[in-house]
């Protein structure tokens, strides 16, 4: 095991004690914070969402999602074990009767799907004291969850031989509330690549599919609110500009970045294209998904320079910063770090400069894309829009961790900014930064 981040490149922007206490069945439980919490699934992970509930006890559930290809596939919330309640049935199920040691992580709640998770994400938080936990998640169409207590939990059934096992194995319960299909569509529903929440608006979500569109939905009525041809080919990935209810890019196998404004799809901005693949077998792949140009599989919008978003190329170890403001080329690219390709990556919900990246060489970097150009940058950003900029070329990452095998998905706590979660292999860790 490697070493774990550590906290001396960013500064903290929430004070959180590492000795905290957790109340259960009336007692006081003390316990110091770790640095890394584990939590060791039954199946291979993908899909990973923090919940974005203010306090540490809601904060720390991660929303897990499976990748099997032949057999049902999983979602389960998770929960860091010595922020959950417990009673004594608990200690019975997760301990035995050995009381073996407390494992980081305990299972709340699963629920099955035919198809993989491509994406799983939390409602966005509420300023109301009215609170219910919500999901989303996307495969073969669009599904909302609701996260309930379990009535059923506790009780007991008599078995063969005189013997009890208890009724439910989870505490809490995933009920499927609503699925968002286009009624044109019921037929067949093509597969959803990505999607993303509108926190300005959460009643609005889009999403990406293999068939060319983009979808906005409303999900309080469940109802597509407008449907576009985004590209040319597959899309990849979609992202709403933060603070706004009417903004969003996607990106596709087109290579291409395109940026939307709800209230005037008559026309869309190219904000970059990838330039066009080597001719090499390393680069058949893309070259028969795309024609030649480079796929673009991931997007993301920065949540306090929302001008600034990330995306990388398939089969690529560099990521693009691109600024909506000067189209055509990235402003910075984080490159000669990673060994292999990047395969996710997550904004500081906390810090405008920084954002972890992670890949198949199994390492996850934490870059900081105003080190080398601070003053510099600031100083182009005052700039008329659309005037060109220098390149900013970011080689050295701020912390580096690095897991046991490739690093498949990452989330950044937006509640708890001090901690990343990563997934890899069967393997979810939470780590401090």
């Amino acid at each position: 095991m490697t070493q774990p981040l550590t906290t001396t490149h960013i500064p903290a922007s929430t004070n959180a004690s590492a000795v905290m206490d957790a109340r259960s069945n009336g007692t006081r439980r003390h316990y110091v914070e770790k640095e890394i919490y584990q939590y060791d699934a039954p199946w291979p992970v993908y899909a990973l969402n923090w919940c974005t509930a203010q306090t540490d006890r809601e904060g720390f559930r991660l929303a897990v999602g499976s990748l099997i290809e032949e057999q049902i596939n999983k979602l389960q919330i998770v929960t860091r074990s010595d922020l959950a309640v417990w009673d004594e049935m608990d200690c019975y199920k997760y301990y035995g009767k050995q009381q073996q040691s407390q494992p980081d992580f305990v299972p709340l709640a699963e629920v099955d799907s035919y198809y993989p998770f491509t994406k799983v994400l939390w409602e966005p938080r509420k300023q109301s004291p009215r609170y219910s936990d919500i999901l989303v998640t996307s495969s073969d169409v669009l599904r909302l969850w609701e996260l309930v207590d379990n009535s059923a939990y506790g009780r007991y059934d008599s078995t063969i031989g005189g013997r009890r096992g208890y009724e439910k194995e989870y505490r809490q319960s995933l009920i499927k509330r609503s699925e968002l299909v286009n009624v044109k569509q019921r037929d067949f529903c093509a597969p959803l690549t990505s999607f993303d929440w509108n926190e300005v608006d959460p009643s609005l979500i889009v999403t990406a599919s293999i068939d060319t569109t983009c979808t906005v939905w409303n999900v309080e009525t469940s109802q597509a609110k407008t449907q576009l041809i985004a590209h040319d080919r597959d899309v990849y990935d979609v992202a709403f500009m933060h603070e706004t209810s009417d903004i969003f890019a996607s990106v596709g196998a087109d290579g291409s970045v395109r940026l939307f404004d709800l209230r005037s799809l008559e026309h869309s901005t190219i904000l970059y294209e990838a330039p066009p693949a080597p001719c090499s077998p390393s680069n058949s792949f893309a070259s028969a998904v795309s024609d030649g140009s480079r796929p673009l599989l991931r997007l993301q919008f920065n949540r306090l320079q929302r001008e600034l978003l990330a995306t990388f190329h398939m089969d690529s170890d560099t990521v693009q910063i691109l600024d909506i403001r000067y189209p055509s080329a990235p402003v910075a690219e984080l490159t000669r770090s990673h060994q292999s390709n990047v395969n996710c990556f997550s904004w500081s919900p906390g810090h405008p400069g920084y954002i972890c990246t992670g890949g198949d060489d199994a390492q996850v970097l934490v870059w900081n894309i105003n080190s080398q150009q601070q003053q510099q940058q600031q100083q182009q950003y005052r700039r008329p829009p659309r005037q060109p900029q220098p390149q900013n070329i970011v080689q050295n990452p701020s912390l580096r961790y690095v897991a046991d095998s490739e690093v498949k998905s990452l989330s950044w706590n937006q509640s708890l900014p001090m901690w990343i979660g990563i997934g890899f292999g069967k393997t979810v860790q939470a780590l401090r930064v």
